[in-house]
């Protein structure tokens, strides 16, 4: 089955994997109180100079194939997203099989997640280059900051910033891709992405921190 998702900064979704030390999470909340608009460099590693296409697409050309897992069904890897008080468990039904959606009060903001297991052989380190050129082709996209450094001992790429909707709201987005490897080898691609509206940017960081400080992929 092909990996093809799509997500609030746009319709990233993909595969990859490779091992190595941790990093910490970036500072969202700061993100939230800011008015900033000037693109930022990136924090770690270095993104393709390439023209960007969607990373479901580079993916695919490389002969990567994706098997959707619910978070809950993993056995061999462990995921976590904590839920803060008043968010629910949101069904959307264009959402990929075994996706976890939670909302608070059925809006946003919103938080997503999703695991593949992923078949193929590829370059990773070349790969996860490629990872956040979803968000930077959404609608008037603004970089607010961007990271390439590994994630709980794992190749990620992390992207935050803002862009409009096909509706027109301006929306706030953190996207991290993570790709673990297991003892056997078996690389799975894990994605958290949580967006807001702009105009409740300062109400919901508190909420929105506490997902990312949160988020964990651990394998035993």
């Amino acid at each position: 089955m092909t990996v093809r998702r799509r997500v609030a900064a746009g319709a990233v979704v993909a595969l990859l994997a490779l091992s190595a030390c941790g990093s910490k999470t970036p500072d969202y909340q700061s993100i939230w109180s800011t008015g900033v608009t000037t693109p930022s460099a990136s924090t770690s590693g270095s993104p393709s100079t390439e023209a960007p296409i969607p990373f479901s697409d580079y993916l695919e050309r490389l002969g990567v194939r994706g098997e959707p897992v619910p978070s809950d069904k993993l056995t061999d890897i462990t995921v976590t997203m904590p839920s803060p008080k008043g968010w629910q468990r949101y069904t959307d039904p264009s959402s990929a099989p075994g996706t976890v959606v939670i909302a608070r009060n059925n809006t946003y903001p919103t938080a997503t997640l999703v695991a593949f297991k992923l078949h193929g052989d590829f370059d990773v380190a070349d790969a996860i280059k490629h990872a956040n050129a979803d968000a930077t082709m959404s609608q008037n996209f603004t970089k607010l900051n961007e990271s390439f450094a590994d994630f709980d001992g794992f190749p990620s790429a992390m992207i935050e910033g803002s862009y409009d909707n096909a509706k027109g709201d301006r929306l706030h987005t953190y996207n991290r891709i993570v790709i673990p490897v297991t003892k056997t080898f078996q690389r799975y691609l894990v994605q958290l992405t949580v967006t807001s509206k702009a105009d409740q940017a300062v109400a919901d960081a508190d909420d929105i921190q506490a997902i990312i400080d949160g988020f964990t992929v651990k394998v035993p």
